[in-house]
């Protein structure tokens, strides 16, 4: 197995992926259709992401940098142009859901985007560089970034979800834990990989970062759309539940309205 096998692995788990979620996910309400737009989404983008590098057109050879190590190696620019798009999707996704009875605080969507697009674009810059002082200079810068996300995953955002019902409440936990995870792989694997200190080969790399990916936008999509279909469920009941209660007083209080326009009976 070699590059190429894992790149179109990439191709069809994403393809495949994003199918079942669009066919899956639900749109009962305005929240779960979003939900599920976003979420299927995610994968189309990395699909052609993988595409293109399967097809040689997401990479380019970059100098090794090391005197001796060889001519060069690829750099698969591509997946950052993926990331670039896709992260921000998921976060603004998590965001909603912590926000799910309304967008109290569109600052915080913007904040956590914004972080996010810079720690991925200084990390692309880490991966363009070839004088190590410049490239890990930039790591350093990107993963100083990663720290507002995280901070507003597990700060604002979660006292955001604090004042939504248990449902809501709990899938915002779940979600949030398991972005939260999968994505502190990717800084791993970019610090071991030919791009930083070469612990791993070329096949190795592409390989886990198909896997990571698949788990994040393709396993974590299906999971968070299963989620989203459940709050729907649970945002129609409740939407029937007041509907009721607000048709019986009418009901009740028309009928002693009608009584009085009965005619009055005739005594005798």
């Amino acid at each position: 197995m070699n590059d190429q096998f894992w790149l179109w692995i990439g191709v069809a788990g994403m393809s495949a992926g994003a199918a079942l979620i669009l066919l899956t996910g639900g749109s009962r309400t305005p929240r779960e259709g979003m939900a599920t737009i976003l979420h299927g989404i995610v994968p189309i983008i990395a699909a052609c992401s993988y595409f293109a590098m399967a097809v040689g057109q997401g990479s380019i050879v970059l100098p090794s940098g090391v005197p001796g190590a060889g001519s060069g190696y690829d750099f698969y620019f591509a997946r950052y142009i993926d990331w670039l798009f896709t992260t921000p999707i998921l976060l603004i996704a998590l965001s909603l859901t912590a926000m799910h009875a309304g967008v109290r605080r569109p600052g915080l969507l913007v904040g956590i985007v914004l972080s996010d697009v810079l720690m991925i674009v200084t990390a692309l810059f880490f991966g363009l560089s070839t004088v190590p002082w410049i490239k890990w200079t930039w790591f350093a810068i990107s993963c100083g970034a990663f720290l507002p996300v995280y901070y507003l995953i597990w700060g604002p955002l979660l006292a955001e979800a604090s004042h939504q019902r248990e449902d809501v409440r709990a899938t915002y936990r779940r979600s949030a834990v398991i972005l939260s995870v999968v994505w502190l792989v990717y800084p791993v694997l970019l610090l071991i990989d030919p791009e930083g200190l070469r612990y791993i080969g070329s096949t190795a790399s592409v390989a886990a970062f198909a896997v990571v990916d698949l788990i994040a936008k393709v396993a974590y999509g299906l999971l968070a759309t299963s989620e989203h279909g459940k709050i729907a469920k649970a945002d129609v009941a409740q939407g029937a539940s007041a509907r009721t209660s607000l048709e019986e007083p009418r009901t009740v209080a028309a009928m002693p309205h009608a009584a009085s326009r009965a005619p009055a009976a005739r005594v005798g």
